[in-house]
């Protein structure tokens, strides 16, 4: 059975969330609440990182960020859809996943500013928020306990990731 929200992904590029709920219509702060690296802040910890957080959007098209730049923040979509694209060999576009509302990318960048492995390209109007690392970082210094509520969790998220990708590579006996 196919829907209209059904999405491309895999392990490595899936998120471990539900996106039933309409996102683009919710606050900052609420949205934060269903994002994994968000979800053991408090309410009032996640207003405070809501403010530090930047609103974008993007017409279809338009890249959110490219292979090989710099990563500097990690992108929520709040609506909207954004391909997972890299060039192929014959200097083509193959496409690696598609997310959408409710869903996140770049959370790696919170690390460091190592060179981005895949683009990031609207496919359709999309309303996005952006995290940066730098921001990050500044929590560390006026609010640690909340900038290592999120680091654990981008930690667990990571690892996750990696053990599926693992299996989905080397299968299960890995």
């Amino acid at each position: 059975m196919s829907s209209e929200k059904e999405t491309k992904t895999n392990n490595f590029w899936g998120n471990i969330f539900s996106r039933d709920k309409d996102t683009g219509a919710m606050s900052t702060s609420d949205f934060l609440e269903n994002i994994p690296v968000f979800k053991e802040l408090s309410r009032r910890e996640r207003k405070r990182v809501a403010a530090i957080i930047y609103d974008r959007t993007y017409e279809p098209g338009e890249f959110m960020f490219e292979k090989e730049q710099p990563g500097a923040a990690m992108f929520m979509i709040k609506k909207g859809q954004v391909k997972i694209v890299a060039p192929s060999k014959q200097g083509s576009e193959i496409e690696l996943a598609t997310i959408s509302d409710g869903q996140f990318v770049g959370e790696l960048a919170l690390l460091d500013d190592s060179p981005r492995s895949a683009s990031a390209k609207a496919a359709a109007p999309t309303q996005a928020l952006a995290f940066f690392r730098t921001d990050l970082n500044k929590l560390l210094d006026t609010e640690p306990v909340i900038a290592s509520k999120i680091l654990r969790e981008l930690a667990i998220i990571i690892g996750k990731r990696l053990k599926a990708t693992n299996e989905q590579l080397y299968g299960k006996d890995v």
